[in-house]
């Protein structure tokens, strides 16, 4: 079992940068494959990133690569989303996720998941 908690988010200029967190409790953490996903008002839930055990391997969706970076801090149990350039089109809840199968871009085989925090970018 693990619990995830996301913080960081607010509202934000366009151009911005803003620095998400999700903090881990319960099961070994490192085991995981880590994911970011997004979810904006009257849409679907969209993957964002998605980082391994290590934190040396990543994948991006196509329209964050070069703004958006994921880093992961073992240790402390913690998953970070650095965001930069920031868009209104980026304006949505965020959310952090577990995944036992490792790094991967689908939500379904993601096994836990934060409540997510609100990221607002005005234009």
């Amino acid at each position: 079992q693990v619990q995830l908690v996301e913080s960081g988010g607010g509202l934000v200029q366009a151009g911005g940068s803003l620095r998400l967190s999700c903090a881990a409790s319960g099961d070994t953490f490192s085991k995981y494959g880590m994911g970011w996903f997004r979810q904006a008002p009257g849409r679907e839930r969209e993957f964002v990133l998605t980082i391994n055990w290590s934190g040396r391997r990543t994948d991006y969706a196509d329209f964050v690569k070069g703004r958006f970076t994921a880093s992961r801090d073992n240790m402390k149990k913690e998953v970070y989303l650095e965001m930069s350039n920031l868009k209104p089109e980026d304006t949505a809840v965020y959310y952090c996720a577990a995944s036992l199968l490792g790094m991967t871009m689908r939500s379904q085989e993601y096994d836990y998941w934060g409540q997510g925090t609100q990221v607002t970018v005005s234009s």
